[in-house]
């Protein structure tokens, strides 16, 4: 195998995640308790030590390191390099997600920076506007959605501009409320112009009769499935 090959398969491709509206944000705050476990970090991002010697309950470089900077970036250098280039001599040890948290209302925030791992995020990172979209699939995508989407689309572009090769970008995201179907699919719409060559996922969240307390839910979701197939 060339030299050329084996960087090729060791390469990391990232992945941006973006957390949009109060549902996005309590699916994707989940989604990243699951993942710091997975990698043995702690609550602040910090890589796990072994509790005794021997208990091999720690993080392990070898095996909880390996792709893990496809979610996280670590703080003030790269980690394991995992033979792609020269390991650094001193390392920080703490990770920080490469996640964008995005909602029209401060309130929803401030949830995920209280949540079990809301100090590892990087406060630069949560955009946040004032008024909420009142379950209005149109407030979300071309009034109040639309002034603060260019401030998201910059910190996703900083995400990616700090990462190597980035392979692509996560939506989590409801369509029955306002602000994550119709500013989530906006956000996409916007990656997408800017990054077309680039992979997108989205995980939707659909409205259910069962459980649903909005007569306009059905509306948001219809309007917001348009948009999905298309982007």
């Amino acid at each position: 195998v060339s030299t050329q090959s084996t960087w090729a398969l060791n390469m990391v491709r990232e992945i941006i995640c973006l957390q949009v509206g109060q549902a996005g944000n309590q699916v994707g705050s989940r989604f990243w308790e699951s993942v710091f476990a997975e990698h043995k970090l702690n609550k602040k991002g910090r890589e796990k030590q072994e509790t005794a010697e021997g208990a091999n309950d720690g993080f392990d470089p070898c095996l909880h390191g390996d792709k893990i900077d496809v979610y996280f970036k670590e703080q003030n250098g790269r980690g394991p390099d995992h033979n792609r280039e020269q390991k650094r001599k001193k390392r920080s040890g703490k990770w920080i997600p490469r996640a964008v948290m995005v909602d029209l209302e401060p309130g929803t925030l401030d949830v995920v920076t209280a949540s079990a791992v809301g100090k590892a995020f990087k406060p630069d990172n949560f955009v946040f506007g004032n008024s909420g979209a009142g379950n209005n699939w149109a407030k979300g995508h071309y009034t109040e959605g639309a002034e603060i989407v260019e401030q998201a689309i910059d910190v996703v572009r900083k995400e990616a501009e700090g990462s190597g090769h980035v392979q692509g970008f996560q939506i989590a995201h409801s369509l029955g409320g306002g602000t994550g179907s119709g500013l989530g699919t906006l956000l996409l719409l916007k990656i997408r112009d800017a990054y077309p060559d680039r992979l997108t996922k989205t995980y939707s969240i659909y409205p259910s009769p069962k459980v649903s307390d909005t007569v306009v839910e059905p509306y948001n979701a219809i309007l917001a499935t348009h948009q999905l197939p298309e982007n």
